[in-house]
């Protein structure tokens, strides 16, 4: 025989279940960003229907607009939508497959580094190709020119 305590510990434990349900995770995509770093996101379902600023739990300032974003929304209200991660691109094949061209900019240098090989690009202009072992091939001419050359 069960008590009407028993019953209404049954029921609050119910409900504090069906509380701590996962929320909806909605995939969007910055639009800009605040000078304070917080993302402009737009959304399926958005009721601004215009890009709205998000809370977020980083700085998105070197986000580029137009990559994906997952968002939740502050006690479920789409008005209120915080932005948890940046969505990294999927990649099928190969990189060359996916666009004809890849930018990559960057305010004062870019490094692409392997191991003891390193490739560094800086807003001066200069361009640094360090390595154990440095190759360079070409099935035609192959042109060295500058102001000045220096070879060894």
């Amino acid at each position: 025989m069960s008590s009407l305590k028993d019953k209404k510990s049954s029921k609050t434990d119910r409900d504090a279940v069906a509380a701590t349900a996962p929320a909806e995770v909605v995939i969007g995509r910055i639009v800009g960003v605040g000078d304070d770093g917080a993302p402009v996101v737009d959304f399926a379902g958005n009721p601004a229907g215009e890009p709205v600023r998000a809370m977020a739990t980083a700085r998105y300032a070197d986000v580029s607009p137009g990559a994906s974003v997952a968002l939740m929304f502050v006690e479920g209200d789409r008005a209120r939508p915080l932005a948890i991660g940046v969505i990294a691109p999927q990649v099928s094949g190969s990189a060359a497959a996916l666009e004809e061209r890849l930018t990559f900019t960057a305010a004062r240098e870019i490094v692409l580094q392997c191991g003891r090989a390193s490739l560094v690009l800086t807003r001066a202009g200069k361009v640094l190709v360090r390595g154990a072992y440095v190759s360079l091939r070409s099935s035609g001419m192959q042109r060295i020119t500058g102001a000045s050359v220096q070879i060894n």
